[in-house]
């Protein structure tokens, strides 16, 4: 477990390259923190049904919004292209999911659980991430889970800002 004990609350990082503590900087301690979740349940989706965190995301949208071309996954689960179309790949491969062509244009293929494995996978996924969810969250009171909710939408509507008007590089 790393230690973010030196960090002052209200502090803002150091922007001396000799003095920037990798462990106190928001963008890694985010990922940290979600690749220590996710991986907590990625061990039973890799377990049970040799699936990666991503061929579940797939699944999970393409079990909520049938039908999508692997752009609107892209965009959906802001993953990027590659990583989506190995996933699609894999997928077709394992016998999870068919390509079907839009009757509406021949040319975009359209994604789509199969019957059998692709929604027998998403019903036996689902109850143990909402199980997993759960328990995660139960270790925050009512309140902070909804101080948790409030500044991760506040976090992420930033984030999109700066995405589209980048900070400018420091003097």
């Amino acid at each position: 477990m790393n230690d973010f004990s030196e960090r002052q609350p209200g502090r803002e990082i150091a922007v001396n390259p000799t003095e920037f503590m990798l462990e106190e900087y928001l963008p890694y301690r985010l990922s940290l923190l979600s690749n220590t979740v996710s991986q907590g349940i990625a061990d039973r989706y890799q377990q049970d049904h040799d699936i990666s965190v991503t061929e579940w995301r797939v699944i999970v949208i393409l079990g909520r919004f049938p039908g999508l071309a692997a752009s609107d996954v892209v965009e959906k689960t802001a993953i990027d292209k590659v990583t989506i179309s190995r996933a699609v790949r894999n997928l077709v491969d394992k016998g999870f999911l068919q390509r079907r062509i839009d009757k509406n244009d021949r040319r975009k293929l359209l994604l789509y659980l199969t019957r059998g494995k692709g929604k027998r996978v998403l019903e036996s996924i689902v109850p143990l991430a909402a199980a997993y969810e759960n328990e995660l969250l139960a270790s925050l009171s009512s309140g902070n889970r909804a101080l948790l909710e409030e500044m991760m939408h506040t976090l992420q509507e930033k984030a999109e800002k700066l995405c589209e008007h980048p900070v400018s590089e420091v003097a």
